[in-house]
Formats: C-alpha cells, structure tokens, sequence
C-alpha cells in the first residue's frame, strides 16, 4: 500500500529556515506529480507549491513564492519543501499529497499525508 509520511517540521522563529520532507512509499511514486499544502487553524486547505513528475516544472502559491522551493528525489522517493524567510503566516500544519498532474485544487489528490506541524514564532 502506498503511503506519503511527512516530517521536518517544529517551532522555528520569524526569518528562519526549515526543510520539510515527504516520503512516498510504493512504485508508483515517479509517475505522479507531488503537490504541499497547508491548513492553519480556522481556516482550508491551502495549496502551496507543486512539481511535475519529472521536475520539469514547479509550481508556488503567491505567499510563498522566492522563499519555499520545492523538489523531489526519485532515488530516494522523496519531495522535498525548503522554507526561507519565515513569518508568522506561515504557520500551519503541511499535507504533501500526490496527483496526476500539478493544480491548486486539493479534490485533485487522491493520497495525503497526515501531516507535520511547523509553527513560527514572531
């Protein structure tokens, strides 16, 4: 069975850094396009940044764009999400998710993760 585990994320402070990372397991991990999201209390899910299955192409929602940088390592069947510059709006709990191709719509994933919390302190 397929599963996505995140990990990485703590409290970190305003202007620091933090790498989170998702790891796929399963075969199938390569074909598809991988996409981070993220849901802050009181509020929907949020896309943040996309990669093709081929890393051709990312893909960052406008709050994140120049700071978060999104890969992937096929070998190690993993997606990476770097996070620079933090602020207090970036607080919330990251999903990684898989889908056939890159989009800002969640309904379009069919596999999350459960999720890693990252809380930055202002």
């Amino acid at each position: 069975q397929v599963r996505l585990v995140e990990f990485g994320g703590r409290l970190v402070q305003a202007g620091g850094s933090l790498r989170l990372s998702c790891a796929a397991s399963g075969r199938t991990f390569s074909a598809y396009s991988m996409g981070w999201f993220r849901q802050a209390p009181g509020t929907e899910r949020e896309f943040v940044a996309g990669i093709t299955w081929n890393s051709a192409t990312t893909y960052y929602a406008d709050s994140v764009k120049g700071r978060f940088t999104i890969s992937r390592d096929k070998a190690k069947n993993t997606v990476y999400l770097q996070m620079n510059s933090l602020k207090s709006d970036d607080t919330a709990v990251y999903y990684c998710a898989r889908s056939p191709r890159v989009t800002v719509e969640s309904g379009a994933y069919d596999l999350w993760g459960q999720g890693t919390q990252v809380t930055v302190s202002s």
